[in-house]
């Protein structure tokens, strides 16, 4: 008789869906969330929203996958697994954003939604001109909004924000705008420390953590931090507990990052 290794339970390592965007260096977007769930324990599934043409020097060119294709990849992998966390990183287009609201209606999972809107090496817009749409698809299913200052500020329509408590005012104001959570990732905002900020209606929490000398050039912190926080909300970590949980993997990474290439340091 052959003895088979035991497997573990089915909860211990919970699904996690992912729609993200292809970046072939591995520094971020679909890969980089992949490795990072499953290092927190997590077992990804998920769905390509995006194909880019990059290297660790920059992005020099992306192509959206169809809409109604990834409409149909979701609801038919979320008719069978039960995901118990999903991640939205790169949605490359509003209407795969209408496709990805569409599917969710199929999970009551929590979902983290990363807002990335251009690459930072290279320029290179990851969605079109009707983003508002796409907020509107998306945000009766996100738990949770990752922007950093840039992004905050194209989401809440005001100047660039540079100070902890600008980005605590527009983060305020567009959690109770949303209806829903927003951590400002405070990365780029300066000062000896980086604080991210969560808000939520009535009000918002500091997540004070060291700052990593050069840390803000490291690619993908901001693909890793909304994946490790949707792998410990797939465990039913309460959210303020994820997100501190998130920001410390996340300063480790920063901390020893890899270098594949002749560019930019990567977070995995």
């Amino acid at each position: 008789m052959i003895d088979r290794p035991s497997q573990p339970p089915a909860a211990a390592r919970p699904d996690v869906l992912i729609c993200a965007g292809l970046d072939p260096s591995g520094g971020a977007g679909f890969i980089a969330d992949v490795r990072v769930v499953s290092e927190l324990g997590g077992r990804p599934v998920g769905v390509v929203t995006a194909l880019t043409v990059q290297n660790t020097t920059g992005v020099i060119n992306a192509e959206v996958a169809g809409a109604a294709q990834v409409r149909e990849q979701l609801e038919f992998l979320l008719s069978d697994v039960e995901v118990r966390a999903v991640k939205i990183g790169m949605i490359g287009s509003s209407e795969i954003a209408r496709s990805i609201g569409q599917a969710l209606a199929l999970t009551s999972a929590p979902v983290v939604w990363d807002p990335v809107i251009r690459s930072t090496l290279g320029g290179v817009m990851f969605i079109d001109n009707l983003f508002g749409d796409a907020v509107a698809a998306l945000m009766p299913h996100v738990t949770v909004v990752t922007p950093n200052a840039q992004e905050l500020a194209f989401l809440a329509g005001t100047p660039a924000i540079g100070s902890l408590s600008e980005a605590a005012a527009a983060g305020q104001a567009l959690a109770e705008r949303l209806g829903t959570a927003v951590l400002v990732k405070g990365g780029h905002l300066g000062g000896d420390e980086s604080v991210d900020v969560l808000c939520r209606a009535g009000g918002h929490e500091l997540l004070r953590g060291p700052r990593v000398p050069d840390g803000e050039q490291v690619h993908g912190t901001g693909c890793a931090l909304s994946s490790a926080l949707a792998a410990h909300l797939a465990r039913g970590t309460a959210l303020i507990d994820a997100c501190r949980a998130a920001k410390d993997y996340v300063a480790a990474k920063i901390a020893a990052p890899v270098r594949p290439g002749r560019g930019a340091a990567a977070i995995v």
